[in-house]
């Protein structure tokens, strides 16, 4: 047999010293703790790509640094809806003023609840706005519906809902913006004309000497504004059947047209919008030989308003 040169090991050997090392090191790690065992264990693969929902614009380019601060002011925005801004974009045309709103409901109420306000609007000749909010008597949860009638025959109806109390904006505040049906537009410009809007803005009941004021203390009120290029109309009608009958024309088809866009406006109104009831109270009332009468010295509180913080008992 042929000598192997000094300072070399034998392939044979070689191989079964290895096979020991590798024997021993199995052994080792069967016997380790779970501690000591993650020391021989080959490291997994961490997570790959962007967690679960990150939407698809952020996961092409996951992991991202943090925007810089100065973005927030410089970039642009996405341009609002059409829906969510109507008449947006006009100016005042030359002799043109803003529109007086007697309403009672400040800017700054409209900006809360995410509409333009009414004192902004510039219309055009054959356009209008109607607009309702629905306040109960008993809770703060209120409701907006909006209606804007074009010149270029689009309308769109704006529903805005939430609590109007105890916090700094709106609580729960919800609300979508869409366009209205075509044959809803004719329903609408049929109630610009309607001789409703020459009714008082407050009224009460009138049928003998002995007729007494209603106290409102678990109805709902409803104020009603109509905004056209000539100006604004408001009317107030809560609790009473006879004074809610008399508008009921223009509070049904406008809450309608708000129902089936969101599921938690829709059951503010349990789903469904009739003032029958209401109406055929004012009829019988007026064939009865009733009279609505304005109300004195009264001015209700403003859409939007809400109550102040109660002492502690």
């Amino acid at each position: 047999m042929k000598a192997e040169p000094a300072g070399t090991t034998p392939p044979l050997r070689l191989f079964a010293g290895v096979r020991t090392a590798m024997l021993i090191l199995a052994a080792v790690t069967a016997l380790a703790g779970p501690a000591e065992a993650q020391i021989f264990a080959r490291p997994r693969p961490g997570p790959s790509g962007a967690p679960p929902g990150t939407p698809p614009a952020e996961a092409e380019i996951w992991p991202f640094p943090p925007p810089d601060p100065q973005s927030w002011w410089d970039e642009k925005r996405p341009v609002a809806p059409e829906a969510a801004d109507p008449l947006g974009e006009r100016r005042l045309g030359r002799g043109q003023r803003l529109p007086a709103i007697d309403n009672g409901v400040d800017a700054a109420t409209y900006r809360l609840w995410g509409l333009m306000p009414l004192q902004w609007q510039l219309l055009r000749e054959g356009e209008m706005i109607l607009e309702v909010w629905v306040r109960p008597a008993r809770n703060v949860r209120q409701s907006i519906v909006r209606i804007t009638l074009r010149s270029d025959g689009h309308g769109f109806v704006q529903g805005r809902a939430g609590f109007a109390c105890c916090e700094a904006g709106i609580g729960r505040r919800i609300g979508f913006d869409a366009d209205l049906p075509p044959e809803a537009v004719k329903t609408f410009l049929a109630l610009r004309d309607d001789p409703l809007w020459q009714a008082p803005r407050e009224v009460k009941e009138v049928h003998d000497a002995a007729t007494t004021d209603v106290v409102c203390v678990s109805g709902v009120g409803y104020d009603l504004t109509l905004l056209t290029r000539s100006g604004s109309r408001t009317l107030h009608r809560a609790c009473d059947d006879v004074a809610v009958g008399q508008v009921a024309d223009a509070l049904e088809p406008t809450l309608r047209a708000a129902l089936g866009h969101d599921p938690r406006f829709d059951v503010l109104f349990h789903d469904r919008i009739d003032f029958s009831l209401e109406r055929q109270a004012y009829r019988d009332f007026v064939a009865g030989g009733g009279v609505l009468q304005p109300r004195p010295n009264s001015r209700a509180q403003p859409p939007g308003s809400e109550p102040a913080p109660q002492p502690e008992p």
